[in-house]
């Protein structure tokens, strides 16, 4: 996991095979906090850029999403192991929070 210049994102990766990438893309498009989704293949090469808009209704999102979905199977049934990079939006509080210890 990294920081990103805008103190508002954040940035992971997962490594997941081909089978299970429609579904982990699912997940995180249902998680409302993702901005950007990237799938990379073995050689950290950029596939696909999927922007997502945070905070959008989660059924919006989905029916929004359908057709990206299928070209990520399209992408799965070609690779056996990929990357998938996940660019997400820190809560306000969150981003802005500051700690204090006395």
């Amino acid at each position: 996991m990294s920081e990103s210049g805008d103190s508002r994102t954040w940035y992971e990766e997962f490594k997941v095979s081909g089978d299970n990438l429609v579904t982990k893309v699912r997940e995180l498009v249902r998680e409302g906090n993702v901005r950007r989704v990237f799938i990379k293949n073995e050689a950290g090469e950029t596939l696909l850029e999927i922007p997502l808009t945070a905070g959008v209704a989660v059924t919006a999102v989905a029916a929004v999403a359908a057709p990206v979905l299928v070209a990520v199977g399209a992408v799965a049934a070609l690779l056996t192991q990929v990357t998938v990079g996940v660019e997400r939006q820190r809560p306000p509080d969150e981003a802005t929070s500051v700690h204090v210890i006395d």
